[in-house]
C-alpha cells in the first residue's frame, strides 16, 4: 500500500523532532528556521516552522478525507489503520506537537496547534479502535460515554484529555466561539474535518469559511415548515460562547448565514428544535 507521505517530508518532521529533542533553545517560539530545515538537506522552506510541522498533517487529511456531495466530509479509517507508515506519521506529527512549548508560541500559532492536535489525537483514537459506529462508543470505563475525560497526552509536563484541550485550553484562552467549527469529534453532525492543517497564516479566513460552512449546512441550520428554526445541539451545549442566549446565537448565525439563509432567520428568529448526528464520519460503505 503506498504511503501518502513522501520521503521528503518526512525529513522535514524528522530534523524539527530531533532539534527538539536535542532540547534547542526557545525564544518565544521555535529556534530551528526555515532556512536551517533547508540546510539539514530537505530542499523544503516554509514561512514558519509551525507550517512546516502541520504540512505533515495536511498531507495526512488531504489524502484521507474527502467531500461527497452531501458535503459532510469523510474520513477512509479504514485505509489508515492498514497504512503501517501513514499512522507512523500520524504518531509522529503528534509527538512533535506534544514536545513543543506550546504556551510560548504566538497565539494564531497556538490555536492552530491545539486544534491541529485535538483532530490528529481524535482520528487516531478512532484508528485504534476501528471498526466502531460512533465515537462515542469508545469507552475507557463503563461509567463513560466517549472517550473526552481520557488522559491522552502531555503537553509541557501536563497530562491532557480531548476535554481538557478543547474546554480548559482553546475555549478559555481564546475565547472565541468559531472554536467549534476547528475541532472535530469524528460525527457526521460535527463541523467538517478540513482536508488542510489549521495555520496561523491563513487562520482567521479559515475559521469563517468553516463557520459560513457549517451554518449554511443542514447540520448548522434547517428552516422547519413552520419557518422556526431547528439548529445544531452546538449552539444548545455551548450557548454560553454564542452570548448565552437565544438571541446571541441567532446573531452568531446571520453574521456567517448566506442571503437566502438570513432572509429566513430575519423573518422568524425562533430557534425551535436542536438536533446533532453522533455517527461516524466514516466513508461510506
Amino acid at each position: 500500500m503506498t504511503q501518502v507521505l513522501k520521503k521528503q517530508e518526512r525529513r522535514v518532521l524528522k530534523h524539527l523532532f530531533i532539534a527538539l529533542s536535542m532540547g534547542f533553545a526557545f525564544q518565544g517560539g521555535l529556534s530551528l528556521t526555515a532556512s536551517a530545515v533547508d540546510d539539514a538537506g530537505t530542499g523544503v522552506q516554509t514561512e514558519s516552522e509551525m507550517t512546516t510541522l502541520h504540512a505533515l498533517w495536511t498531507a495526512l487529511t488531504t489524502e484521507y478525507v474527502s467531500t461527497p456531495e452531501d458535503g459532510i466530509n469523510r474520513f477512509d479509517y479504514a485505509r489508515l489503520q492498514a497504512n503501517v507508515g501513514d499512522r507512523a506519521a500520524l504518531d509522529e506529527y503528534i509527538d512533535a506537537l506534544a514536545a513543543l512549548p506550546l504556551s510560548t508560541l504566538p497565539e494564531d500559532e497556538r490555536f492552530a496547534a491545539y486544534a491541529n492536535l485535538y483532530n490528529a489525537l481524535t482520528v487516531r483514537l478512532i484508528v485504534e479502535k476501528y471498526p466502531v459506529e460512533s465515537i462515542t462508543n469508545i469507552r475507557p470505563n463503563i461509567l463513560s460515554i466517549g472517550p473526552w475525560k481520557q488522559a491522552i497526552i502531555t503537553v509541557e509536563g501536563e497530562v491532557l484529555s480531548l476535554d481538557n484541550i478543547e474546554h480548559d485550553i482553546l475555549r478559555v484562552q481564546f475565547d472565541d466561539p468559531r472554536v467549534h467549527y476547528a475541532v472535530n469529534c469524528a460525527s457526521i453532525g460535527c463541523p467538517n474535518l478540513r482536508q488542510s492543517a489549521w495555520v496561523a497564516e491563513t487562520l482567521d479566513e479559515d475559521l469563517n469559511d468553516a463557520a459560513r460552512d457549517y451554518i449554511n449546512h443542514p447540520r448548522g441550520v434547517t428552516i422547519r415548515r413552520d419557518g422556526r428554526l431547528k439548529v445544531s445541539n452546538i449552539y444548545k451545549w455551548f450557548r454560553e460562547d454564542f452570548g448565552d442566549s437565544e438571541a446571541g446565537v441567532v446573531e452568531h448565525l446571520l453574521q456567517h448565514a448566506e442571503p437566502e439563509l438570513a432572509d429566513a432567520i430575519r423573518a422568524r428568529p425562533d430557534i425551535a428544535d436542536h438536533g446533532y448526528d453522533w455517527s461516524l464520519n466514516d466513508i461510506p460503505k
